[in-house]
């Protein structure tokens, strides 16, 4: 075979994916195989470039996972230089009675250059290079590993909680929820194997060690019983040949062991370390200036290098300098993009100067203003988009934007969410910090500030973000500030969906129909109902957590009662019995069975001969009996909840609307169902009766 036939053929191997196979098959053949000295300084050439180009790489990867292959790099190269070790030392121990050149040049050079050619002094460097790589780097790289493999396997669940309440919250789809959680199992299989991994290095670093005592050893046999060569010679040449050839091996140790402590002690942060270093090591110009001081202060001690200390302090100031510089065009930066120019002369009022109410407002203080702020990373902006986009998919209308504005009254970290102008909800949060929520399964408690969700009312932990692996391996799930007032607003918006949709939104949501259903608009507009009317119908719906996506059954269903009644909530309850598989499914799920709670019949005939008394205008009952039937029903519900059940209040199709006006809005998460709502395909068990044990005469007939 030529030699361009050759290679091609490994160019086709490497295409092949053939490449890694075949290299790991040549470290294996270099173990039984002789090889020559000029192959020995080409291979000792590529270990080390290789262990600087791993190096760097570690320096310049931006998140650790970033180079999740750096286990089986380093398994790899230790393999290589062990094979490396072994190949030289059959060299060395056939042809070291000849010279020092006998094992290659660069086995020479590095016993002969850099120890100056005395193996004494070798010996001493090669014990020291030992000493920094086994007892101090890989012993403590190793430690961090382990760690850092323990914590990340106990924090995935609080992680996988945290995913889960953020897709749940519409911050992320179902594609970045998918990535967030493959990048959970890789940090998680990453870390495990850079547990295993450091154990190679420790392992090579003894390994490195015997190889010396035993290639002296063997040298010495071999040189003084096989060649006749005196003592002295044959431990000057097999000493200088067993420490350059254990310098060449163990310098490219240690920068492999190097590498694998940085990259195991990196935060999982997306920037490279150099960045990281500049940006905290030397942000802070009070270091730098007192450093600064201390050192000038040293200088002028008699009897010091004065010139280079002097040196070194004014190297420091100069850097707080710029960094002071740094600080304070960063500060006036945004000032200058807000400031607006005065305008000449007093202009008259218009319409112009009165400004509208947003559908949505959200007011921070000064402290939260980094969070809505693009040129510093803030990730609020994406969050808020992303509940508009889940809100919207869920609910079945676009839902506005949201207004930020700073407001200077409010506390620095405080926020307030307002609809339509009025102030519907307001919390403080911590921005530098991050809120640990115990979903109630929490094993220990954390230091932090004590407080509680703002959406959900939680027992929750502000913590510092070095906290976080402890908290999740703990079992709490951790949030940063943005998701924590994201949430918050997910829930205002959703618990108030019904004030978001108005005429304009409605009449969106019948154009949209218009371009495939064009006869169904125009019979449902023209004359059957007006825009506001179906407004309003689809307010009833949103205001009981009825979606109204489906927006062509529910026009065809208005277009077709509509002759029957104007009544809207007439109306509504002919759109529900249209809509109750999508009520049902979004109550209850996929299950089969649907547990409900029911009236005592004697109750429930009471109320609807109540309710027909007064002519269907409601019923009004005795203080001491609602106050008894929403006790009751309020004490099952809880029940309910804590079975992990939905509370659901099944009733007669005339009582429906009235019981759920009097108590759905008390009783959080209740659902106030009719018979006809439920699909004909579900079954029905009862897991609750209200106003089977208490007294139900006491009925007024009048309101």
């Amino acid at each position: 075979m030529t030699r361009s036939a050759l290679s091609r053929s490994l160019l086709a191997a490497a295409r092949n994916d053939l490449g890694a196979p075949i290299l790991v098959l040549l470290v294996l053949g270099m173990l039984v195989l002789p090889l020559p000295p000029i192959a020995l300084d080409v291979l000792f050439t590529f270990n080390i470039s290789l262990s600087i180009i791993v190096l760097l790489v570690v320096v310049y990867t931006l998140r650790p996972l970033n180079f999740s292959s750096f286990p089986t790099v380093l398994l790899i190269a230790t393999m290589l230089r062990l094979a490396l070790n072994v190949a030289s030392t059959r060299v060395m121990l056939a042809e070291g009675h000849r010279d020092t050149d006998a094992a290659g040049k660069v086995i020479e050079a590095f016993g002969a250059f850099v120890v100056g050619g005395n193996y004494a002094v070798g010996l001493v460097v090669f014990a020291i290079l030992v000493i920094i790589n086994f007892v101090v780097v890989t012993k403590g790289a190793g430690r961090v590993s382990e760690v850092s493999a323990r914590f990340t396997l106990d924090s995935m669940p609080g992680k996988q909680m945290a995913i889960d309440a953020d897709l749940n919250a519409g911050m992320l789809t179902q594609d970045e929820a998918r990535v967030r959680r493959e990048e959970v199992v890789q940090e998680a299989d990453f870390y495990g194997s850079m547990d295993g991994a450091s154990k190679f290095v420790r392992g090579d670093a003894i390994a490195g060690i015997l190889i010396l005592f035993v290639n002296v050893l063997g040298g010495l046999a071999v040189g003084v019983g096989q060649h006749g060569m005196a003592f002295g010679d044959a431990l000057h040449n097999y000493a200088l040949l067993t420490v350059g050839d254990g310098l060449v091996a163990q310098i490219p140790s240690l920068v492999l062991s190097v590498a694998t402590a940085i990259i195991v002690t990196r935060v999982s942060a997306a920037a490279d370390i150099g960045d990281q270093l500049a940006g905290q090591l030397f942000g802070d110009p009070r270091a730098l200036y007192l450093a600064a001081a201390v050192v000038a202060v040293m200088g002028l001690i008699p009897g010091m290098p004065n010139l280079a200390f002097l040196l070194v302090s004014g190297a420091c100031a100069g850097a707080g300098w710029l960094s002071v510089r740094r600080r304070r065009a960063a500060q006036r930066a945004p000032d200058q993009e807000a400031a607006v120019p005065a305008a000449h002369g007093e202009q008259d009022l218009s319409w112009e100067d009165v400004r509208p109410v947003d559908a949505i407002g959200l007011e921070i203080g000064y402290r939260l203003i980094p969070l809505v702020d693009g040129k510093r990373d803030g990730a609020l902006m994406g969050r808020i988009k992303g509940v508009r986009r889940k809100l919207s998919q869920d609910l079945g209308f676009l839902v506005p934007s949201v207004h930020i504005r700073d407001n200077l009254e409010l506390p620095q970290g405080g926020y307030r969410i307002l609809l339509l102008g009025v102030s519907e909800a307001e919390a403080e949060i911590h921005p530098e910090r991050e809120l640990a929520i115990n979903p109630g399964a929490a094993s220990a408690d954390l230091q932090g500030i004590a407080a509680r969700d703002p959406a959900f009312g939680m027992d929750a932990v502000w913590i510092t973000p070095a906290q976080r692996d402890h908290a999740q391996s703990l079992g709490y799930t951790v949030v940063d500030p943005a998701t924590v007032l994201a949430t918050h607003l997910s829930k205002v918006l959703s618990d108030n969906a019904a004030e978001l949709l108005g005429y304009e939104e409605t009449q969106k949501l019948l154009d949209r129909l218009g371009a495939s259903a064009p006869k169904l608009v125009e019979d449902l507009t023209g004359g059957a109902l007006s825009l506001g009317a179906v407004c309003k119908v689809l307010q009833n719906l949103l205001r009981e957590r009825v979606p109204v996506r489906d927006i062509r059954s529910i026009a065809e269903t208005l277009s077709a009662r509509a002759r029957d009644s104007q009544e809207i909530d007439a109306l509504t309850a002919q759109v529900r019995v249209t809509l109750r598989k999508t009520i049902v499914q979004e109550v209850f799920g996929s299950a089969a069975e649907l547990q409900v709670i029911t009236l005592d019949p004697k109750l429930e005939q009471l109320l609807l001969q109540s309710l027909s008394d007064n002519g269907n205008d409601g019923f009004a009952m005795e203080p001491g009996l609602a106050q008894r039937m929403h006790a009751s029903l309020a004490r099952i519900a809880a029940r309910q909840q804590c079975e992990g059940q939905p509370s659901v209040l099944l009733t007669a199709p005339s009582l429906r609307h009235w019981l759920a006006r009097l108590f759905a809005t008390s009783i959080e998460q209740l659902h106030v169902l009719a018979y006809n709502e439920i699909p004909d395909n579900r079954q029905v068990r009862v897991a609750g009766s209200v106003g089977a044990d208490s007294s139900t005469e006491a009925v007024a007939h009048a309101a």
